[in-house]
């Protein structure tokens, strides 16, 4: 190891000692509310509350647990199947549509009779309002910190309109078939709260209000977030089942397991493989299912970085043995031989295949002038936890081990999940990711722009997108063109696919495996529906 890590792993012994609590508050304390009224207690992989004005920091652990629960987009997805892949939905949206005669402006009918948390209506000037705090710099109620999580999506959009009530227009810079899955992302907060609250950002997060199935109840920055029932949700389908949902952040896997052992939480998410045997033993339900995800490590191709040269990249691809890892842990991770599994319709048709082949990867090492005495050296930004991190410690230390004998030297920079948010967000080229050459950053291919544009368009580079490792190629900006430009999905798939082969053949990133989204939860959690999704709806789950 050529790492120190120092978030040091807490003991289920420690986390057990007398009078250990999470959260703040007692297993007896607990326990006695629960007799009054149904409560969800989560534990969950971030290491503070995401952000609870609209658009959740965090990563996608903060969309399902801060975003799709306190709000809602125009665009919601449907998450009550566990046998497909989500599909979009309406939302706060009843009907979206390319207006016929110009196809850069979409048309958005307005869902009636719809009200946020406050008492205030859902309308079209509400829309605006909030596409104003993302977009105009002079509005009162612009939100950098909003920005900085929804600039990717919104950089797409040229303008907007007013057409009714409830009715919009929402124009892009050029024609985009992508534009609701981008609405599927963006939340809206309510206006008239935001100026009961002293029209201040920071007030507005100690008193949000949104339009989703739960209420902000309160919240202790770093230890819980309390949500509470919203028993007039518009959608009566998906009004809770439970009266609270609790949120805590628990980043140490160890310690996630304790709680839940201990009856401090009922449900954890990313429970490690090696206790899974124990929590079976205690009647715990372990959950999983796939859904669209991928642990990479994105790698940094500038110039100067090992991973600029493509024999190298194809040799860490090749070095490292996706089974053995997915042994590892325990049936909740699948190999992973490019972003998306093959047989997906945007796998397409790479030439390089991605396999364990120790020998072809000394091979390539040696054309490029590197081996085990003269290797390959390279550090990388790992975070101990975070959403859809899976085991990130475990796995990292495993490719390690892996490649050094090839003649590949990794050391790693070991951060928290928040400022590992921020790396991604900043790009390699910036100067606080000077001497690092990969990202590992669980990625969302929910749909073709987060997927794949973000990640390879050379005008995705910060602060513009998620390009961490400037890929400059104009193959690739190309493609996102095309992509965008195609509103039939079927031959939007073909491009898409296309774009996939030459992300492969290229080898921009090492892909190790896909997650299986494990969560385990006490017997008497009952109700919920895993779907193939990042996000989960927790509306349906009741406690017996």
């Amino acid at each position: 190891m050529t790492a120190t890590f120092p978030h040091a792993t807490t003991t289920r012994r420690a986390a057990l000692a007398a009078g250990a609590t999470i959260g703040g508050v007692s297993t007896l304390g607990e326990a006695q509310a629960q007799r009054a009224e149904t409560v969800l207690r989560v534990g969950m992989t971030a290491s503070d509350i995401p952000a609870v004005t609209g658009q959740p920091d965090q990563g996608s652990e903060g969309w399902r647990f801060t975003g799709c629960t306190l709000y809602d987009g125009l665009v919601n997805w449907d998450l009550s199947r566990a046998d497909r892949p989500s599909t979009l939905c309406p939302g706060l949206a009843t009907a979206w549509q390319v207006d016929a005669g110009n196809r850069r402006r979409w048309i958005f009918t307005l869902r009636p009779g719809v009200k946020f948390h406050d008492g205030s209506d859902w309308n079209a000037d509400a829309a605006i309002w909030n596409l104003q705090k993302l977009t105009d710099q002079n509005a009162p109620h612009y939100d950098r910190r909003q920005v900085a999580q929804t600039y990717g999506r919104m950089g797409y959009v040229a303008g907007f309109e007013k057409l009714g009530d409830l009715s919009i227009s929402i124009s892009t810079h050029e024609p985009d078939a992508l534009l609701p899955y981008y609405f599927g992302r963006i939340f809206f907060s309510s206006p008239a709260q935001w100026e009961k609250v002293g029209r201040n950002w920071e007030a507005f997060a100690r008193a949000p209000s949104g339009t989703g199935p739960w209420k902000f109840g309160s919240i202790v920055p770093r230890q819980r977030l309390e949500l509470l029932k919203n028993a007039d949700y518009w959608d009566k389908d998906r009004v809770p089942k439970t009266d609270k949902l609790v949120l805590l952040p628990i980043p140490d896997a160890n310690t996630r397991v304790a709680a839940l052992l201990s009856n401090q939480v009922d449900w954890i998410e990313a429970p490690p493989p090696d206790a899974v045997g124990r929590l079976r033993q205690q009647n715990i339900q372990i959950v999983t299912n796939s859904y669209q995800h991928t642990w990479p490590w994105v790698l940094n191709v500038n110039a100067g970085s090992p991973f600029a040269d493509i024999r190298v990249r194809k040799a860490l691809n090749l070095g490292i043995d996706r089974e053995a890892i997915s042994a590892m842990l325990g049936g909740f991770g699948a190999p992973a031989v490019g972003q998306v599994p093959p047989g997906h319709p945007w796998f397409g048709n790479p030439t390089f295949r991605i396999r364990h082949d120790p020998a072809e990867a000394r091979k390539l090492l040696a054309e490029a002038g590197f081996g085990p005495q003269n290797p390959v050296r390279a550090k990388i930004i790992i975070s101990a936890s975070g959403s859809g991190q899976m085991q990130p410690m475990m796995m990292n230390e495993a490719i390690q081990e892996m490649v050094k004998p090839l003649g590949i030297e990794i050391s790693f920079e070991v951060v928290d999940w928040a400022a590992m948010v921020q790396s991604r967000l900043k790009g390699s080229r910036d100067a606080s990711q000077r001497g690092l050459h990969g990202l590992n950053y669980s990625w969302v291919w929910v749909d073709p722009d987060f997927g794949f544009i973000t990640a390879l368009d050379s005008r995705k580079t910060a602060p513009r997108g998620n390009n961490w490792g400037y890929v400059e190629q104009p193959e690739f900006d190309a493609f996102s063109d095309r992509i965008r430009a195609e509103f039939d999905p079927a031959r939007q798939d073909q491009v898409v696919a296309e774009m996939h082969t030459r992300m492969v053949d290229e080898c921009v990133w090492l892909w190790v495996v896909h997650d299986m989204n494990p969560r385990a939860m006490n017997a008497r959690v009952k109700g919920f529906v895993q779907a193939q999704n990042w996000i989960q709806d927790l509306t349906p789950v009741r406690m017996e």
